[in-house]
């Protein structure tokens, strides 16, 4: 028997085998689950801006606290997770355990260009401000698609019971 190759054995280890025990959320909970993560998203941005500027009142007016400016790439990256959750769930026998983890590495990795413009010289407070909009994203997006939109138990009979 041969050894697993370096790919076999990290999918094995994310827990991606494309087996999944459970029935995909229906479609009317993901296009539920996607609004509720836009809306949140956005107004939980709206609120840590609002809240930003009145503890640092320096960062009134910092382009990336203005509401054009973050609402586009909110948008943006809470689109991309609303897709990529229906992916998750068919690939993953355990998908809230991957997207959990995957939520988490694109949230560090979306710190990265919020670090890249503080070393560069843009105002810490602000930056912290964008760097807990990131976090806010995450939890917000990440609650409402495995909350709202959960797999299913494969059914036995009519009865269909959601998976935690």
């Amino acid at each position: 028997m041969s050894q697993p190759t370096i790919i076999e054995r990290s999918l094995k280890l994310a827990k991606v085998d494309f087996a999944p025990r459970h029935r995909q959320p229906p479609p009317l909970r993901g296009i539920l689950a996607s609004a509720i993560s836009l809306a949140g998203s956005l107004a939980v941005d709206a609120a840590l801006v609002a809240i930003g500027t009145a503890v640092f009142p320096s960062t009134k007016g910092y382009v990336h606290l203005q509401f054009h400016d973050y609402a586009k790439l909110t948008i943006i990256g809470v689109v991309i997770a609303c897709l990529a959750w229906p992916i998750v769930t068919r690939v993953s026998s355990a998908p809230r355990w991957l997207f959990f983890r995957l939520a988490i590495l694109v949230t560090l990795v979306l710190w990265l260009p919020d670090l890249y413009i503080l070393v560069k010289g843009q105002p810490a407070k602000a930056v912290a401000v964008l760097m807990c909009m990131h976090l806010a994203i995450a939890l917000v997006t990440y609650n409402a698609l495995v909350h709202v939109a959960p797999v299913r138990e494969r059914s036995r009979g009519t009865e269909v019971r959601y998976l935690k």
